[in-house]
């Protein structure tokens, strides 16, 4: 075997590494101000390759004019005292026309006065680069958006839900229900990528975990606007609370239909109707509900709302313009599934922990200390919480009876944690913002509860599994 040496190996061999990174070579005689261009830095910048005269003029010609001023200026502070140069600029390729972020780096050379005499370097196209800072920059603008939104939109929900209770117990089951209502279209919306929700999907969501076996719907496949799929989402809550309370599904032999169809004008129709509940009379006076079906829903939607108090049953009509209707998206998740331990709670009653010895681990302060205060209030001896996954496998050593998990901390998978629990035979459910429609995260076979929730249903669903063993 010939191992090949000298000079000219080592120039092959910077070839193929220049060639590897995608990078041109170049120097720039300032002299005479020529710069010896490479076949690859050609194809990058479309100057043409070997010996280009007159390249400081070159270079402003086809810098950006937005950028031309800035290179100038450090070109001359470069060559007048610096001994490396590394600049990044857009220019405008003169061979398309396109606009290119260029980086040139290189060592500044200098005779014995001090004199630069050439810079000799590389050249890289970095376009991409900033390509995905901008992507990034402009996500991180469009989630602060988001985020600045829903806070208004909570807010406002629980000034106008605090407004028409008359009891603390009252406002945080109506807010708490209206905060779900916007969780569970978040959730579709979410994994849609924000790109829209369909109209079954939000259905599925709100009735299937209020009303399994008392409700039906039906309808073709549309989407729509996440504006439109949050006010669609509340509107579907209130309906079906009211039904609850005071309809068809406060009796077991009580029944909806939700139906919708599309217009020939682009928008929906929506018939909600209510069967075999009580007779029913008109409200002696509306409530937040009633508003925000008769205006919200009707402004965010593009249309109107009619409720027609039926002595048989509520009947209610709602049309949407176009404007709330979406393409549909390049991901569609998959229908949610009924979660029943999210209803437990209020179907039978406050559990009961007493004497039970529950861990939990929760990354976030507030939610940890919520989830103690619930689970005490119930009877249950806490162990933890734990913030961090190493406090949590480190309480694994004390007795337990059962567990609630976060799926998440900070950053960190609890897997580990539910793994070891797994193995012993100890009980657990998730508590999680995470949105997987496959089930449990990592697959285990547990129940999940999904932020936000009440804490009244963490503690049923322990109970559940507590009574199960």
């Amino acid at each position: 075997m010939t191992q090949d040496l000298g000079p000219s190996s080592d120039l092959r061999r910077l070839e193929l590494a220049l060639q590897a990174a995608g990078l041109g070579e170049f120097q720039w005689d300032l002299e005479r101000n020529t710069l010896l261009v490479s076949d690859r830095m050609a194809a990058i910048t479309g100057f043409p390759a070997g010996d280009v005269s007159q390249v400081g003029d070159l270079m402003d010609l086809h810098a950006h004019p937005d950028d031309r001023e800035r290179f100038r200026a450090y070109r001359t502070a470069a060559v007048q005292s610096g001994s490396a140069f590394d600049v990044r600029f857009r220019m405008i390729r003169p061979t398309d026309g396109a606009t290119i972020w260029l980086r040139l780096a290189g060592a500044i050379s200098r005779d014995a006065a001090g004199a630069a005499k050439r810079i000799t370097g590389i050249v890289e196209d970095v376009s991409r680069h900033h390509l995905e800072e901008d992507t990034r920059q402009q996500l991180m603008s469009e989630l602060d958006h988001r985020v600045k939104n829903v806070l208004a939109a909570v807010q406002a929900l629980a000034q106008q839900t605090a407004k028409r209770t008359t009891s603390l117990e009252g406002f945080l089951s109506t807010f708490g229900g209206r905060l779900k209502a916007m969780a569970s279209a978040n959730e579709l919306l979410t994994a849609a990528r924000w790109r829209g929700a369909a109209i079954d999907h939000l259905a599925a969501a709100e009735l299937g975990a209020i009303a399994p076996g008392q409700a039906s719907w039906e309808g073709p496949e549309l989407f729509l606007t996440p504006r439109a799929a949050n006010a669609l989402s509340l509107a579907l809550h209130e309906l079906a609370t009211n039904a609850v309370k005071f309809g068809a599904l406060s009796v077991e032999d009580g029944h909806v239909a939700l139906r919708w169809s599309a217009l020939p004008n682009g928008g929906f129709e929506l018939v909600w109707t209510e069967s075999g509940g009580p007779t029913v009379t008109p409200p002696a006076r509306r409530g937040f509900g009633s508003t925000l079906l008769n205006q919200v829903t009707g402004r965010e939607l593009n249309g109107e709302t009619v409720v027609d108090y039926r002595p048989a049953g509520v009947r209610v009509r709602l049309l949407a313009g176009p404007q709330a209707m979406a393409e549909r998206p390049d991901v569609v998740p998959e229908a949610p599934t009924v979660r029943v331990t999210e209803t437990v709670a209020t179907s039978r009653g406050p559990a009961n922990l007493k004497g039970a010895r529950v861990l939990i681990v929760e990354d976030a302060v507030l939610l940890a200390l919520e989830l103690e205060t619930g689970l005490s209030e119930a009877g249950a001896q806490v162990v933890g919480p734990a913030y961090e996954l190493e406090e949590a496998l480190a309480l694994l050593d004390q007795k337990i009876d059962a567990a609630v998990l976060d799926a998440n901390l900070n950053g960190r998978s609890v897997t580990p944690v539910a793994e070891l629990l797994r193995q012993r035979g100890i009980p657990f459910v998730f508590a999680t913002g995470y949105g997987e429609t496959g089930g449990a995260p990592g697959g285990f076979s547990a129940p999940v509860i999904r932020k936000p929730y009440d804490v009244t249903q963490v503690a049923a669903a322990v109970a559940e599994l507590l009574a199960g063993r």
